[in-house]
């Protein structure tokens, strides 16, 4: 992805953003599709895994020179019925291996000029539009 899209996404300013999904082109990720689980006689059985280059970020800065871009990822680990630990794990992505990045919301829309459109919430869509007949 291009450096000066990054800037615009992220602003000149090095500062924190809220959460996004970053897709490198690498094998960066491995999440678990399911729960493990510990059967008869202590038999283990673990749930598929999945690798992608989608890291999830909790919260992610762009650097001011514009070669990496820093994620912070956040798990929460309970340790007994009352105790909870958060560890948060950083990691640093080079700019130039970065293909796209997610937001969970349009308010990076602006960064572009642009608002958010609108869109139909109700009802079935066929996805098919009508066409004017001038």
């Amino acid at each position: 992805m291009d450096v000066k899209l990054l800037s615009k996404l992220f602003g000149h300013e090095q500062r924190w953003h809220g959460p996004c999904t970053v897709v490198v082109d690498a094998d960066a990720s491995v999440c678990a599709i399911g729960a493990d689980s510990i059967g008869s006689s202590a038999t283990k059985s673990y749930a598929p895994r999945l690798v992608s280059g989608r890291i999830a970020a909790d919260a992610a800065c762009f650097l001011l020179e514009g070669s990496a871009l820093l994620t912070i990822q956040q798990q929460k680990i309970r340790q007994g019925p009352n105790e909870e630990i958060v560890k948060q794990s950083l990691t640093v992505i080079d700019a130039s291996h970065i293909i796209a990045v997610e937001f969970q919301d349009t308010s990076h829309l602006s960064a572009f000029g642009l608002g958010a459109p609108t869109l139909r919430t109700g009802g079935s869509q066929s996805g098919l539009s009508l066409r004017s007949n001038i």
